[in-house]
């Protein structure tokens, strides 16, 4: 009896030490919702956010929520962004959003996905403090592209 309180606690100790140590913590998530659920080029949702810690790693993540009804298996984007006291500057990106072998990559609840995809290699540093400014713009050929409900930034600051 003992032995198996103390195999107990021994695993719900490893537990607890392996759910604090995650790896990063989340920062800043920000998603536009997509009217009708018809991602029109024109349509190009911004979002900003403030970082005042340039001492820190961070990931940065293009977020999007779309139907089972989703066409393709990718989206062509194009990711603006604005370091406080700079240039914007463009991102072309081809994101995968399902396989053939596996289906939709994201997590799904009855009909829809939602897809996290890191659009930053490694972690960066964020250097100067101030605002920072996303705009996001859809490029396939089809416009406008249906099923799309949501597209958005996360911002995850790497545990140190």
């Amino acid at each position: 009896m003992l032995l198996s309180n103390k195999k107990l606690l021994i695993g719900l100790l490893v537990f607890i030490s392996f759910v604090t140590s995650c790896e990063t913590i989340g920062v800043f998530e920000k998603n536009v919702s997509i009217p009708n659920y018809e991602w029109s080029t024109a349509f190009k949702p911004e979002i900003a956010f403030e970082i005042n810690d340039t001492t820190s790693f961070y990931n940065i993540y293009v977020v999007l929520r779309h139907t089972d009804a989703y066409r393709y298996k990718n989206i062509w984007m194009n990711v603006y962004t604005q370091v406080p006291g700079d240039t914007l500057r463009k991102q072309r990106l081809d994101l995968l959003l399902a396989a053939d072998d596996k289906g939709w990559l994201g997590s799904g609840m009855d009909d829809v996905f939602e897809h996290r995809i890191r659009i930053t290699g490694e972690p960066q540093k964020l250097t100067k403090p101030g605002m920072y400014i996303f705009r996001l713009e859809q490029i396939m050929r089809e416009d406008p592209l249906q099923h799309v409900m949501n597209a958005g930034i996360r911002v995850e600051k790497v545990k140190g």
